[in-house]
């Protein structure tokens, strides 16, 4: 995934008689990409949040009487192989997709911009150490990094979770080194140095705000790359191990075996692919909206 560009320094922006983030906020509401992003977006999270009201069925229970029904009145997207509502199963998974995604950023992020930082402000021996490690998880594909880590690991939600946050994770350490490099030079940080601010100051203070906001857009965008990985991972037997946790990666690879039913396979397709879409789009904005380089 590409790196996102470093934006100048918030104070510089601060003293053009607005504030950064509400002129961050108010070109994001007027962009409409971004703003039918956020909204795919929501309408996924308040599904998650209210699968108990929503779903019409258990998704759980299983019924053979019931199994490989085409979609009906009585169950919106069918049954699977077990007699179980592909509908309820799609509505409850959003809740498994979401949360996971989110928290295999998290950690990403948590763990990527602590070596990025250290990278960044430890020196040039500590900064090579850190890349040396970054380029060698690098030159693994993401996925299969993730595959081999949950191999080793063993199968389950928090070894997935930690699986693809490091493969995720060198993305953010590099792209928070170069925007603290970048800021070295800038002059308020000059300027500060000059004073006699000491550089702990400098960087938790000063520098580390700043260059979080590359971060931001970088971690948003990351969402989408995640839920795809997190549903490969599924469709590849590697997702949640409890039959009872509904997870669209291993709905579509329950679905794949019977193609003579593609409602079991089209639902939580189209899932992951509205919910990215709309990640991207919201992540395109929110990287314009922070640019201060592009045209108001």
């Amino acid at each position: 995934m590409a790196a996102v560009d470093t934006t100048p320094s918030v104070i510089a922006l601060s003293r053009k008689g607005e504030s950064f983030w509400k002129t961050a906020r108010r070109r994001l509401l007027r962009h409409r990409a971004a703003m039918l992003g956020l909204a795919v977006i929501l309408i996924f999270v308040v599904m998650a949040i209210t699968a108990p009201w929503i779903a019409p069925c258990d998704p759980a229970k299983m019924s053979m009487r019931a199994a490989l029904q085409s979609p009906s009145a009585a169950h919106l997207l069918g049954t699977d192989k077990l007699g179980r509502d592909v509908f309820s199963r799609i509505v409850y998974g959003s809740r498994y997709s979401l949360s996971s995604a989110a928290l295999t950023v998290a950690w990403a992020l948590l763990i990527g911009g602590a070596f990025g930082a250290i990278a960044g402000a430890g020196g040039r021996i500590v900064d090579s150490i850190v890349m040396r490690i970054t380029d060698v998880l690098m030159a693994f594909p993401s996925i299969l990094l993730a595959i081999g880590v949950v191999s080793w690991l063993g199968k389950g939600d928090f070894q997935l979770t930690i699986a693809v946050g490091l493969s995720l994770a060198p993305t953010f350490t590099r792209l928070l080194r170069a925007s603290l490099l970048s800021l070295q030079a800038a002059d308020f940080v000059t300027a500060l140095r000059a004073a006699g601010i000491p550089k702990w100051r400098i960087l938790f203070i000063h520098t580390l705000p700043n260059a979080l906001t590359p971060m931001i857009v970088q971690a948003t965008l990351a969402l989408g790359t995640t839920i795809i990985t997190v549903a490969g991972l599924g469709f590849l037997g590697l997702g949640p191990q409890d039959p009872r946790i509904p997870e669209w990666g291993g709905m579509m690879i329950e679905g794949a075996a019977l193609l003579q039913f593609p409602h079991l396979v089209l639902g939580p397709g189209i899932c992951i692919v509205a919910v990215v879409l709309g990640v991207n789009l919201f992540g395109d904005g929110l990287r314009d909206a922070l640019d201060p380089k592009a045209k108001r």
